[in-house]
Parts: structure tokens; C-alpha cells; sequence
């Protein structure tokens, strides 16, 4: 564990340490160099996703977006099902923000193409870029490498703009609580979610499915060197956080096309299992939604109260399917899971948060196990998982800094 104390220079005082997985208990004594806070509000004030490049003022990073069509997700024929309210209820295809959107990439300014790129997987239930931006802009200064701000299905960029509008939301919110009762957790910002998946848990995997099928497709055009930033097999890496973790952690357990066997994985804020996860919170998902999800996960996947005939037997019979299987619960095709992820240990480096509640850091320690490098941090402010940065009370600035600092000076050595 780490505490971070503000102070006027820096000293480290390691007070344990033990072998397997790292759990060290670190006082740190700092001023941070970057001041994350105020970087978080420049980039915030100059981002827009509809620009094509933008040269952020006093800086050599710059920010180029790009289109990118999705094939389509093979397993959309489990989503169809008809919603309570029609502007949750289109079938995959038929929203068109999901399958045809733009994606930012944060690059050091270089006259040259690049060899090495960081994939940045995102949080659930995100609809805007700003949290990451200064996680990206840091990553790409210290280690000299463009970061990939790539949508999950149905989130950021790749949802009807319906879905995060508060005045189109509340009634639909008063609706839901009037047709299920009060609901714990209930929010206009999780609505659209907590909808969907309550209606078809199934959606969970089928968005993951078609996640993981888009990055599939951007890394194979950066490796035959169709991609304008990249030069013609350049190396990926990712960097995961929340349920972005639980993504590529399955696509690294299924590795398609052999495209992940050298790629590294940090993950910050996720790796636990299914089962350890709680994601019930006003920005995540309702109680009712969380609910759904885990019963359907858990309980009635391919017994007789599964009412989606099929998804079972296409999770046993591809690799993908395997792969999310084994990350459900500890118990499920253990050697499978446990066998890749021991030839990935140095491939793997994560730090969770000491008082996560969404994904705790025991649930890390045991899905990764005790090769991979795990550190356990804990800051002197209130956080939580959804905003372990918060910017918006002066009187923490410097704490908050010196915490990003810390997690990300870790992130970027290690994918340097």
C-alpha cells in the first residue's frame, strides 16, 4: 500500500514488502513536477472530438482523431429484444453511432511514423473523453508513444447522444422507478445502461464480443501499416482501467490472430473477476441492472432459467467465449486461465486502490495470482473508483497530483 503525503521534497520509506504479488506500504514525501489538476482543465478546455488535429498550447502533444467502421458483432442475435422504452431497444446495427465513429490518438509532435502504440481501454457506462485526457497526455510525454483512445461499444462516442442527455433521461428514470419501486443507485447518468442490461443481460458480452472484434480490427491495420500514425507492424500495448481491464484481460486470455502474444498489459483499477465486481453506482449502474447481470452470470447461464437459448454454447465453443467463462468466477476452466496468465506474468503490472468498493484489490490479487506485479495504493483523500482523481476541491490539488503522478510515473515505465 502507498500513502502519499505533500511535503517539500521527496523521500521514499519502504515498510514492507513480501514476496508473490507486491503489497508495499510506501510513505511518499513529494511535490509533484506535473500539476495534473491544471493540466486536466487545459486539456478539457481545448479537446474536441470533432477536430482533426488539435496542437495543445505550450506542449509538443498533439491529438489527431480518426474514423473507424465496425464490422458488427457476430453474437447481435442474442440482442434482440424488445424494450420498455423504445429509445433503448434498437438492435446493434440499427445504431448507427455504435458501428461508424471517430477515435482520438495522443501522439508526441514527430515528422516520422511510429513504431509503438498504447491502446487506452476506458471505464463502463463513460460518455465523454475528459477523465482520460490527461491520462493519455502523460503516458504519451513520458514514454514517447501515441495513445489510442479506443471506444467500448455502445459508450463514449458510440451512443446515441440521447443516452446522456439529462432532460431526455429523468422522466425515463421517474418511469423506471415508478414501474420497479424505488431503485437503489438510480441515476439519469446510468439509465441507459442499467435499461438495456436489465432487459438483456446478454448485452454485457455481446458489446464486450464486438469490442473486442473492433480492437481486433484497428490492430491488424496498424500492423499491415494502413494506419497514417504508424508504421507497418508497430507494436500495441495496452492500458486498462475498470471494466476496459476485464476487456483485455479476456482478449489477451483469447489473443485472436496471435496479435497480443508480446503486448503488455497495465491495468489500473480492475483485473478482479466477475463475481468480486460490484458495479451498482449513480455513474455505473443501478442496483436492479447489477442485479440482473450478476444472477444471469452466476446463477442461470445454461441451466434451465437461462431464456437466452444458445449464448451458452457459443461461450464453450470460441475462444473468446472461454476466455470471458474463465474470468466469470475463480472456479470456471481455472488451468485454462491460470496457464496463460503465468506465461503473461511479466507482461502483466497493475495498481488497484485500497478502498475500491467496484473492483477490490483482493479480487486482483487472486484472478492475476502471484507472478504478476500487483501494488496496492492508497491516497490521503476521498476517492473512489470512478473518480480516483477528483479535481474539484482545491485544498486536496496537491495530494491529488502527487497520487496521479505516482500511478502513471508506474504506468509509463512499465510500457515505455
Amino acid at each position: 500500500m502507498r500513502l502519499f503525503i505533500p511535503w517539500e521534497r521527496a523521500v521514499t520509506l519502504l515498510i514492507e514488502r513480501r514476496s508473490g504479488p507486491q503489497l508495499l506500504c510506501i510513505v511518499t514525501f513529494m511535490t509533484p513536477t506535473m500539476e495534473y489538476t491544471s493540466t486536466y482543465h487545459n486539456l478539457k478546455s481545448q479537446f474536441s472530438l470533432s477536430a482533426d488535429e488539435i496542437k495543445f498550447s505550450d506542449s509538443h502533444i498533439s491529438c489527431r482523431t480518426f474514423s473507424f467502421h465496425s464490422p458488427g458483432c457476430p453474437t447481435d442475435d442474442f440482442n434482440n429484444q424488445t424494450s420498455t422504452s423504445g429509445i433503448f431497444s434498437e438492435a446493434g446495427e440499427s445504431i448507427r453511432e455504435n458501428q461508424s465513429f471517430t477515435y482520438p490518438v495522443i501522439f508526441p509532435d514527430s515528422g516520422d511514423k511510429f513504431g509503438q502504440a498504447i491502446v487506452l481501454l476506458h471505464g463502463l457506462n463513460e460518455r465523454s473523453w475528459t477523465k482520460y485526457l490527461v491520462w493519455a497526455y502523460f503516458l504519451a510525454e513520458k514514454t514517447g508513444r501515441p495513445v489510442i483512445l479506443f471506444p467500448i461499444a455502445y459508450h463514449m462516442n458510440r451512443s446515441p447522444l440521447a443516452w446522456s442527455n439529462p432532460r431526455i433521461m429523468t422522466p425515463l428514470l421517474t418511469e423506471r422507478n415508478i414501474h420497479l419501486g424505488h431503485v437503489p443507485m438510480a441515476s439519469f447518468a446510468n439509465l441507459a445502461l442499467s435499461e438495456r442490461l436489465s432487459e438483456n443481460p446478454v448485452r454485457f458480452v455481446t458489446s464486450g464480443v464486438q469490442s473486442a472484434g473492433d480492437l481486433e480490427q484497428l490492430v491488424l491495420q496498424i500492423s499491415a501499416g494502413n494506419h497514417p500514425l504508424f508504421e507497418k507492424g508497430a507494436h500495441i500495448d495496452l492500458f486498462a482501467y475498470s471494466i476496459g481491464a476485464f476487456l483485455a484481460q479476456i482478449v489477451m486470455l483469447a489473443n485472436p490472430g496471435n496479435l497480443f502474444t508480446d503486448s503488455r498489459l497495465f491495468i489500473f483499477c480492475g483485473g478482479a473477476f466477475f463475481d468480486q465486481m460490484d458495479g451498482t453506482s449513480k455513474l455505473i449502474m443501478d442496483k436492479n441492472a447489477f442485479d440482473c447481470l450478476r444472477k444471469y452470470y452466476i446463477q442461470d447461464l445454461g441451466t434451465k432459467s437461462d431464456n437466452h437459448p444458445g449464448f451458452a454454447e457459443y461461450l464453450k465453443s470460441t475462444q473468446l467465449g472461454m476466455a470471458f467463462s474463465a474470468m466469470l468466477s475463480s472456479g470456471k476452466l481455472k488451468a485454462f486461465r491460470e496457464g496463460v496468465f503465468s506465461k503473461l506474468k511479466n507482461q502483466i503490472s497493475s495498481v488497484v486502490l485500497k478502498n475500491d468498493k467496484v473492483i477490490p484489490a483482493a479480487g486482483t490479487l487472486e484472478a492475476l495470482g502471484g507472478g504478476s506485479s500487483i501494488e496496492v495504493m492508497d491516497f490521503p483523500y476521498e476517492y473512489s473508483h470512478e473518480i480516483p482523481f477528483p479535481v474539484g476541491e482545491k485544498g486536496i490539488i496537491p495530494s491529488v497530483d502527487a497520487a496521479f503522478k505516482e500511478v502513471f510515473r508506474r504506468a509509463s515505465e512499465f510500457l515505455r
